[in-house]
């Protein structure tokens, strides 16, 4: 699989999120499937593996998921790059006596539960703890220069946040919601990280699977711990509303000889040289046709064209990054 830079740090041009293994899409798979699909994808040409401290069923304990990343990837974990982020609160800081500290504690128990002695990309989970973003930035400069981490990252931010924390210490990358149905970071964070030299990197960039084709309103989700239950587009109304740009990307899909999955990740990679998405699944075959994205290529043309149909439609649905 060709690569691509966060920052300075290189990683296949897409990535595996790996929290549908433990949370977010329903019951999950047995332990041991969801090694055997963390490890189909590094045998595939994958090495970027996203994983956070909180990903447990129900978001109910810590660390579910950096458990199983770390079996899958023990072996091999000096070919791959592992990125995992930490939720911190002000009271967890007054409790330490500095946000080092506490930033230190929580990585030091997702680097063993990782199996690892140091993070490739560590991110800030969310910035509604009460901790002040210059302060985070600061002790990630630390956490570098003491060979714990290799660069820091932040989710679901806008400019002004990113470039407080960049101004102190440079990020590697951002990781942000972005699809064609969520695209507000093109207006102002992609540009930004473009100049700045910072990776970004898509969570849900298929949409929660709306961009598949697959779901239709008559789909049912499952009841307990699945976010599609309250993803915006993926409400009855808004998955008919949305039914023109599936129906595009059907076309393309047929035109190329893919999957609409696979033109919805295409598209991102086209058109920026610093994105990176990271599709998340629990399905072995799903996981392989997403990394398969990366075989396919839209000329310019064919790229025009289905970025000036896709403006022209309306997107039904929105959740945003700014929450």
């Amino acid at each position: 699989m060709k690569t691509r830079k966060l920052g300075e740090i290189t990683v296949s041009e897409i990535g595996m999120g790996c929290m549908a293994f433990s949370h977010g899409y329903g019951k999950i798979p047995p332990e041991q499937y969801s090694i055997e699909a963390i490890q189909n994808a590094y045998q595939h040409g994958c090495t970027f593996f996203d994983t956070a401290e909180v990903y447990s069923p129900n978001l109910a304990g810590i660390g579910h998921n950096e458990r199983i990343v770390g079996k899958a990837l023990h072996n091999v974990r000096e070919h791959t790059v592992l990125a995992t982020k930490l939720f911190l609160n002000s009271s967890e800081v007054r409790a330490d006596g500095s946000v080092y500290k506490a930033v230190r504690r929580h990585l030091e128990s997702s680097m063993e539960r990782l199996q690892t002695d140091i993070i490739d990309l560590y991110y800030l989970h969310r910035t509604s703890g009460g901790v002040r973003i210059e302060d985070i930035a600061e002790a990630m400069g630390i956490l570098i220069q003491d060979g714990m981490i290799r660069g820091w990252g932040l989710s679901q931010v806008d400019v002004d946040i990113i470039d407080r924390a960049h101004q102190i210490v440079s990020l590697s990358a951002v990781q942000n919601i972005y699809s064609m149905v969520e695209r507000d970071v093109e207006k102002e964070v992609i540009p930004y990280c473009i100049s700045h030299n910072i990776g970004v990197v898509p969570f849900s960039p298929i949409a929660s699977g709306l961009l598949s084709g697959k779901i239709t309103t008559e789909t049912m989700f499952e009841r307990n711990d699945d976010v599609r239950n309250w993803v915006p587009q993926l409400s009855r109304e808004n998955i008919a509303g949305n039914q023109p740009i599936i129906d595009l990307l059907q076309q393309f899909a047929d035109m190329k000889d893919s999957t609409s999955a696979q033109i919805s990740l295409t598209w991102m990679l086209h058109k920026y040289p610093n994105v990176v998405p990271i599709p998340g699944s629990k399905n072995k075959e799903r996981i392989i046709e997403n990394l398969n994205a990366s075989e396919v290529t839209l000329t310019e043309e064919e790229f025009r064209s289905l970025e000036e149909s896709l403006n022209k439609c309306r997107v039904y649905g929105h959740r945003g990054f700014n929450r």
